[in-house]
């Protein structure tokens, strides 16, 4: 897919301010300091347009992004940082929770996972929401330079061992690098893929 527009449309907290215009839209989410904006960046070729901090827990408003004036990107909070209130993380959770029952033109969550560590109970638990939700997703691993391919197939055998407890069938898995550009190819195909399913 070549990217020849990509903009900022708008920042909030409630569903019902979302965009309105019913075109497809994929939610990008993850674990505080999963890379999510960086990879954002990435894939859209744009280096500034989702905002990146070395803080984590940096995003937490929906932000949404329209690409080539035909489909929306979604940058959702990340989720299970440590050191926000419990309050706030209550509150990120009905915001996500929310967002994902009643945005009737959501096509896809793309779970993001940090390759560099064994799969986090958290994210697991996330994932089965969605499963139990009836919502669809993929899994995206992250930073999967900055590991050897040793470390990082240990680490994606137990999300796949953990996953095949309760799926009988896998989700896609993409594994991607924001710095080296691993897995953009993979991951805009697979929207501009499913883009065609919906409107053929």
């Amino acid at each position: 897919m070549k990217i020849t527009k990509a903009e900022f449309i708008c920042s909030n907290t409630r569903v019902d301010l979302c965009p309105q215009e019913s075109i497809p839209e994929y939610a990008f989410i993850g674990r505080s300091n999963v890379g999510k904006s960086t990879l954002i960046n990435m894939l859209v070729e744009r280096k500034k347009l989702a905002k990146t901090s070395s803080t984590p827990g940096k995003t937490r408003l929906i932000n949404h992004f329209k690409i080539n004036d035909a489909w929306y990107l979604c940058d959702l909070p990340g989720y299970g940082y440590a050191k926000v209130s419990k309050k706030e993380r209550e509150t990120f959770g009905k915001m996500i929770e929310q967002y994902a029952t009643q945005r009737a033109n959501l096509v896809c969550f793309f779970v993001l996972v940090d390759a560099r560590i064994p799969p986090q109970q958290i994210d697991l638990d996330f994932i089965e929401w969605l499963g139990d939700s009836s919502l669809p997703f993929v899994i995206v691993l992250t930073k999967v330079d900055k590991i050897n391919q040793t470390g990082k197939s240990r680490n994606l055998d137990l999300l796949k061992l953990a996953l095949s407890k309760t799926w009988e069938e896998l989700p896609l898995i993409f594994e991607t690098s924001a710095i080296k550009g691993t897995g953009k190819d993979q991951v805009m195909g697979f929207i501009e893929d499913t883009n065609k399913k919906l409107v053929s």
